[in-house]
């Protein structure tokens, strides 16, 4: 995983994470980048600072904990919303949001997850889909 800091061309600054540089450029390309503030696709790299550590460690140097941004404040919020209004039907998302738009199931408020090539087959065939600004982490 690689995190870049993004900036728009409204100098909205942001960070995300792509599996690889491919993976950012593929999305760039593709259009499917866009900003966390004002939602415009024309966004950038923006200039960073590598994270180098040294290899002598700090003295009781306690991590401050910053209290949360008004962007990252609004996506708690949007994620709260959409978990207590939807049903989370996983890895069948692009399925089941399929015979929704197709007629063949009730339709209904649902979130999931669905692999990039999926959501790009959903996206070209007029499914209305959005992604979340968010992931579920894997924990060991």
């Amino acid at each position: 995983m690689i995190c870049y800091s993004l900036t728009c061309s409204e100098n909205h600054t942001f960070d995300s994470w792509f599996s690889n540089a491919a993976a950012y450029a593929k999305l760039k390309e593709q259009g499917f980048l866009s900003c966390t503030v004002c939602g415009t696709v024309k966004v950038e790299k923006a200039v960073m600072a590598p994270n180098v550590s040294s290899k002598s460690k700090p003295e009781n140097k306690k991590m401050q904990k910053l209290s949360p941004s008004p962007a990252e404040k609004a996506i708690a919020e949007l994620k709260n919303y959409v978990q207590q209004n939807s049903e989370d039907v996983g890895s069948n998302f692009a399925l089941i949001a399929r015979k929704m738009h197709a007629g063949d199931t009730p339709e209904k408020n649902i979130h999931g997850k669905a692999s990039l090539k999926e959501a790009q087959s959903l996206h070209e065939d007029g499914v209305p889909i959005i992604p979340l600004p968010w992931f579920d982490r894997k924990t060991n």
